[in-house]
């Protein structure tokens, strides 16, 4: 039989048997640029839209693609709320073909060629872009984040690339937040190899207690754990997220709950977020926190901007309370 000593000697000469290497993690790109020299499938990705119909191209990396096929157009744009079709099809030779019993499609650089029970439809590549984008605080506004510093958050630092975004993994440091209007604007990486909870995952925090989830959600059903959603209660009215690296936009109508004197809650609070410029959810209860929220009193709470192990940048914060 061999020794105890033996064997430490064996671990201490083969760290392979103690430490496996990791799996190497999805690349994550932060900027268009650093996107498109990885290949085209960045390009290729994004929304395509015409004569009543709509199309969401998801990257999964690998030269892999999913198009989702949407009757009347884009969501919040024309969509009928009408069952989705999901295809997908790989890069060859610069082109992406997708085929299923009642569609095809051709995918290049130049645009998209839909067959189905319409006929042959053209589509272009578009770029919406939230009307909200950029608005100004108005008079009155306590601005957390405008560029200039990162003062108004607890461990709050600007993005890795130097370009003034706050990074996510921060909360105010006013903790005494009600009611209020927010508005807060988002940028989700481009992590094509990404799957469900790993891809580009944040969320933006009401008192500390109850999250709106930031995922790349694009394309997706639009569950209560994806984008938009309130996490794991309430899914949005309609999956609004735009492709990685496009800014986004929510704006929050926030009601804290309500207590009576003895401390007993009377009130649920009360949530309607418009995302990119769209109701997702329209004066919704929330019956109690969400998942690592803190507990509810009658007592404020801080925004917080949940920080989850990828680089979800914010800017352009602010609120009026109410």
């Amino acid at each position: 039989m061999k020794s105890p000593l033996f064997f430490a000697l064996c671990l201490a000469l083969s760290p392979q048997l103690v430490a496996q290497d990791p799996k190497p993690k999805p690349p994550t790109y932060l900027t268009a640029e650093e996107a498109l020299k990885e290949g085209p499938d960045f390009n290729l990705q994004g929304e395509y839209a015409g004569d009543k119909l709509g199309v969401q191209i998801i990257a999964l990396g690998a030269d892999t693609f999913r198009a989702v096929i949407l009757h009347g157009g884009l969501p919040g744009a024309g969509w009928d709320q009408s069952e989705k079709v999901e295809i997908e099809g790989k890069l060859s030779e610069g082109k992406v073909d997708f085929a299923s019993d009642a569609w095809k499609a051709a995918l290049t650089q130049d645009g998209l060629s839909v067959d189905g029970a319409a006929g042959n439809v053209s589509l272009k590549k578009v770029q919406r872009e939230s009307p909200t984008l950029s608005a100004k605080a108005p008079v009155g506004a306590v601005v957390l984040f405008d560029g200039s510093n990162c003062d108004a958050f607890v461990g709050g630092h600007f993005d890795d690339l130097n370009r003034n975004l706050l990074a996510s993994g921060s909360k105010t440091k006013q903790a005494d937040f009600q009611s209020y209007t927010l508005h807060v604007e988002f940028l989700l990486p481009f992590k094509p190899l990404g799957r469900g909870q790993d891809r580009a995952n944040s969320g933006v925090y009401m008192q500390d207690r109850y999250e709106v989830q930031v995922l790349d959600s694009f394309g997706l059903k639009g569950l209560n754990n994806e984008c938009g959603g309130i996490y794991s209660k309430t899914a949005p009215a309609v999956n609004m997220c735009f492709p990685p690296l496009r800014w986004q936009t929510y704006d929050i109508d926030f009601t804290a709950a309500k207590y009576d004197a003895a401390g007993s809650k009377t009130q649920n609070a009360v949530i309607t977020i418009n995302h990119n410029g769209v109701l997702i959810h329209d004066k919704v209860e929330i019956a109690g926190p969400t998942g690592g929220g803190k507990k509810e009193d009658a007592t404020g709470g801080a925004i917080q901007l949940q920080g989850h192990g990828n680089p979800v940048y914010y800017r352009n914060i602010w609120l009026v309370t109410k």
